[in-house]
């Protein structure tokens, strides 16, 4: 069998190819885009360490492959419209989940900040990336060619999801991390 080498040096000159073997630079609004999908992924990722339950790890297991799908699919160019992946219907099965583990929490009145629980803590970092990834898409939808809407929408939803994991996490809410008022200077 032979060996295939993980390094090509084709990329030394700051140049990728897309899916559809497009050269671009490393620094193209679109590889900025699936990468920070593929950074979303990894941090995921994390959440195998704090021991989840089994619940949400298969949950993440789940969101973990729409957002390789995601990943595919801004790896192509727009006249790839056919290998579109997401679909209005999965941003909807987020607002199902999102409704099941709201209505299991206490109503938010305060700010909160991230911690509590590692699982939490990971969730609100997931939560964070995600909305980088999600702004990506935007301004490559803005700049740029077609970018798939219900990519940006189901973006939208997982951040929400993940905020509300997060506070589901941590004791159903009960032990999210108040943000503390700072008193006035001169008081």
């Amino acid at each position: 069998m032979t060996r295939h080498r993980i390094y090509t040096r084709k990329g030394d000159e700051g140049y990728t190819r897309l899916a559809s073997g497009d050269a671009v630079k490393k620094c193209d609004l679109r590889v900025e885009a699936y990468g920070n999908v593929d950074e979303l992924m990894s941090v995921l990722g994390l959440l195998s360490l704090a021991e989840p339950s089994e619940e949400l790890a298969e949950l993440v297991s789940n969101l973990q492959t729409d957002l390789f799908d995601l990943s595919s699919e801004l790896a192509s160019v727009a006249s790839d419209k056919e290998k579109w992946l997401i679909e209005d219907e999965m941003s909807t099965n987020l607002e199902k989940l999102l409704d099941h583990y709201d209505d299991q929490l206490e109503p938010l009145r305060n700010f909160i900040v991230p911690g509590g629980t590692k699982t939490s803590a990971v969730l609100h970092l997931a939560r964070t990336v995600c909305r980088r990834a999600e702004r990506s898409l935007v301004e490559l939808a803005g700049k740029e060619e077609d970018v798939n809407p219900s990519s940006i929408m189901y973006l939208n939803r997982l951040s929400d999801l993940l905020f509300t994991l997060a506070r589901y996490e941590n004791n159903q809410g009960k032990d999210d991390v108040i943000l503390k008022a700072r008193k006035k200077r001169g008081a």
